[in-house]
């Protein structure tokens, strides 16, 4: 048994605002140098846990704790949250909210500043803390230049400064492309190994976090610990499941084929699996499984044709960008964090104009036409909730565009709370979007475009923050929008999602597009998912290590039939 260095005994809290506590009966140790994860759906009280660790919770959370918290021996219950970031430093899920700095180098000497550190001993330890989160040639870079993996370690550069006992990371991933995404855990994982931090990781993604070894699992729902475990004995039992998290994919797979799931053949990653026991099953459901490789290309819907545009004169955002996409199809664009994606859904929505090429819609060209006249045909749903958001109340933010257009009050209301409904929101639908979570908040922004009814729908990262279950209704709910004929297209880190709802991908890699053919073999190219930062599906690699002739065919036949299974949640 190794050193107790956080101690949650008996602990509950709630927030002043509600009438239920958001926490209860918490009893949780964890010791120095261990790396936890926590998962759970939203609103299971990760989060609050999470601040209640940082001190935000009571702090500036208001609320009312039970039991108690120790930190190093410590109570904490009488510390403010200055005092709390000495021992725990949080890097949050949009790392931009936590800069103070202009540059790299001033943000993490920021706290140095503040404790009056003397000038040799402050470019002593940024220059120490750069180099350990490979940042070290970029301290005089400029924050708002540098891509979303360099922020996010700048992020972490600025807590590991003050020599923290525990690191607690939330959602590292959510704003990530997949290889960013695997060099943040990486990196994560080399920081624990070499300072022995106390890590504490809040995740969705719970099978990107295990490309790295994990010590313990913290399975919390409806406020309380459902289960403590290695990632061993966790992915042998049906917990995740049962708790609306999502299994690895290749776990879900075995399960399929019937195989049994036990600690002792080390299911935690694809590449310690013990699978001797399991290949004929595989080969048997496999075979079992119909696969359709057929796909629609109706009449015409959205087409760029050679779009190209610059933010400055001299260099070139988006190069010769020519694709359709038919009415009624479900389209992914995918592509490392600075590829361009965002910038294309801006040309698509008029926010931006195009400096050479032609957009069309239904075979009307529209390159010229206004935001407001392009807005009552495409709708776009920006990847952060905060930036959308501008009405206090959750009804009132969905019903605001159709009060801006005339709609009547009853048919507002009865929009409104289909709306709602689809998107899980109907019982928050008279709180205040402020006691929201963030993946909460992404649900209100969905709902707000979905409630305009529009001909082409635009989702920046629709998912990102959502557990499998909102996940599933939500992207169930897209494909029913998409059945009527609504055009989907998704930008996406999310290689999941891609793979499972949208037959096409596109993807965009330095301005220009490199591909354009089934999600599929995408993720089944080495060299598309190197230059775009992609990361090969770990079906894949059940299949190849299973001895499958024809992998690719493997993970298509997968996603078809987990898609249907899903289906039966509805």
């Amino acid at each position: 048994m190794g050193k107790p260095i956080i101690e949650f005994e008996n602990f509950g809290f709630k927030y002043r605002s509600q009438v239920n506590p958001t926490l209860y009966d918490i009893n949780l140790t964890i010791e120095e140098g261990e790396k936890v994860l926590i998962v759970g759906p939203s609103g299971s009280g990760k989060s609050t846990l999470a601040h209640c660790l940082n001190g935000l919770a009571p702090n500036s959370y208001k609320g009312d704790i039970t039991g108690s918290l120790k930190i190093k021996g410590e109570s904490v219950a009488t510390q403010d949250v200055f005092e709390r970031s000495k021992l725990v430093g949080t890097v949050l899920q949009d790392p931009d909210s936590q800069f103070i700095g202009l540059t790299v180098g001033e943000d993490i000497a920021f706290s140095l500043e503040n404790d009056c550190t003397s000038q040799a001993n402050m470019l002593d330890r940024v220059e120490e803390v750069s180099h350990m989160v490979d940042m070290e040639g970029y301290l005089d870079s400029s924050i708002h230049q540098l891509s979303g993996g360099q922020r996010q370690r700048v992020a972490l550069g600025g807590v590991m400064v003050d020599d923290v006992d525990i690191l607690l990371f939330d959602e590292p991933l959510a704003n990530l492309d997949p290889a960013t995404g695997k060099h943040a855990i990486s990196l994560i994982d080399r920081i624990k190994k070499e300072t022995n931090k106390t890590v504490v990781i809040i995740e969705h993604r719970l099978e990107d976090i295990l490309y790295r070894t994990v010590d313990r699992i913290i399975v919390v729902n409806e406020g309380r610990i459902v289960k403590d475990a290695t990632p061993n004995q966790l992915l042998a039992t049906s917990v995740l499941d049962d708790n609306s998290i999502r299994e690895p994919l290749y776990i879900k797979a075995l399960k399929y084929a019937g195989c049994e799931i036990t600690p002792e053949i080390q299911p935690e990653n694809i590449n310690s699996i013990q699978l001797y026991s399991c290949k004929n099953q595989l080969v048997e459901w496999f075979e079992s499984v119909n696969f359709d490789a057929n796909s629609k290309h109706v009449e015409p819907g959205l087409e760029l044709k050679n779009v190209s545009f610059s933010y400055q004169s001299d260099q070139e955002i988006i190069s010769n960008v020519s694709f359709s996409i038919s009415k009624g199809e479900m389209v992914s664009i995918v592509g490392k964090n600075g590829a361009g994606k965002s910038t294309l859904s801006k040309l698509i929505c008029g926010f931006e104009k195009p400096s050479a090429g032609k957009i069309l819609l239904g075979g009307e060209e529209i390159t010229n036409n206004t935001i407001k006249e392009r807005a009552s045909k495409i709708g776009m749903v920006m990847q952060n909730p905060n930036h959308m958001i501008s009405k206090h109340l959750i009804f009132d933010e969905v019903a605001f565009g159709l009060k801006l257009n005339g709609i009547t009050e009853d048919e507002i209301k009865e929009r409104v709370e289909k709306t709602l409904k689809l998107c899980g929101l109907h019982p928050f639908r008279n709180w205040p979007i402020s006691a929201l979570s963030f993946g909460q908040k992404k649900r209100v922004t969905i709902a707000s475009i979905l409630v305009m009814e529009p001909e082409v729908l635009i989702l920046d990262e629709p998912t990102a923050g959502q557990d499998f279950r909102h996940y599933t209704e939500i992207m169930e709910f897209l494909i029913e929008l998409n059945h009527l004929g609504v055009t989907i297209i998704m930008i996406t880190h999310d290689m999941h999602l891609m793979l499972e709802y949208t037959p096409r991908a596109i993807v965009i890699a330095n301005g220009e597009k490199i591909a354009d053919d089934t999600a599929v073999n995408i993720l089944t190219d080495e060299v598309i998912i190197s230059k775009a930062n992609l990361k090969e599906t770990s079906l894949f690699e059940l299949a190849i290590r299973a001895g499958f002739k024809n992998p690719r065919e493997f993970v298509q036949r997968f996603i078809d039939y987990d898609r249907e299974v899903r289906r039966t949640w509805q």
